[in-house]
């Protein structure tokens, strides 16, 4: 399996596909690269090159002890876009993997990076603050990593109810994907699991948006129930000039799964276009 290496020497795995324009897919948390299951098949189909890496601490990447913060996850991918000398970059963060883009943006100038596209991100701020009262309260995220520390397998079947929009009586995906879903969520590693909760439930990325100077495509359910789309989407397109935001009625967070093929055509043309 191919690895490269991280400033700090972690093994970060890596699946590089097809030729053309590199396209670089950040995925979410719980989960790994393997996320991208409909989306790496069907851009590298269309003439793209397609990259998606395990995040530190997920997947087949180094379980690191630290390292579970935005500016070394943004380090983290500088090193998978130097080491693979990538040029003319798309950048396609989903969730918490929108916080790379964002972070690397400002950190490293953007470089090498030409487009971007925010799905169901977690960016600008999700913590409820006095200065941001649309934000997610903060006993939330203690939830969550009381609920993991106690019963992780459990808190991972619990969470994926909301993660994908599944109701009483009807679900947008079959029980065998969320069953799988669930098995990436637990290759990760305890550690990086709860600190991820931390990183992304309370990383202030305001400041970062201004450093989007290139054409952003924004996705954003109106039924999500993770990251709603008032703190995040329309917060995200309200902050970068350049962003288009485009609104799923009545999606919930996993658009990558229970919205495949729409979000591989808009991909596909902003890509292109």
């Amino acid at each position: 399996m191919p690895f490269l290496a991280a400033k700090d020497g972690a093994q970060l795995f890596y699946k590089d596909w097809g030729s053309g324009r590199p396209v670089v897919l950040i995925h979410g948390w719980p989960l790994d690269a393997d996320m991208w299951e409909f989306q790496q098949p069907a851009l590298t189909e269309a003439g793209l090159r397609t990259i998606a890496y395990d995040r530190r601490g997920f997947g087949r990447s180094d379980q690191t002890w630290g390292g579970y913060d935005y500016d070394t996850f943004a380090d983290d991918l500088k090193a998978v876009l130097d080491a693979l000398d990538l040029q003319d970059v798309a950048l396609i963060g989903f969730s918490m993997g929108g916080g790379e883009i964002a972070r690397y943006m400002s950190r490293h100038g953007g470089a090498r990076v030409t487009r971007a596209a925010l799905v169901s991100a977690v960016t600008p701020y999700m913590l409820k603050t006095a200065d941001n009262p649309k934000g997610v309260d903060p006993s939330v995220f203690t939830g969550m990593i009381d609920g993991l520390k106690k019963d992780r397998p459990s808190f991972m079947a619990t969470f994926a109810k909301t993660f994908f929009g599944v109701g009483m009586l009807s679900s947008p995906v079959s029980s065998d994907l969320i069953q799988w879903t669930g098995n990436l969520a637990m290759l990760a590693s305890p550690k990086a699991t709860i600190a991820s909760v931390t990183a992304f439930g309370e990383t202030d990325f305001r400041a970062d948006m201004s450093a989007f100077h290139v054409p952003t495509l924004v996705i954003h359910g109106d039924a999500d129930q993770t990251v709603p789309i008032d703190v995040s989407g329309k917060a995200n397109a309200a902050a970068i000039p350049s962003a288009k935001l485009v609104v799923y009625e009545g999606a919930p967070h996993a658009i990558p799964f229970t919205h495949a093929e729409r979000l591989n055509g808009d991909l596909v043309a902003f890509l292109r276009g």
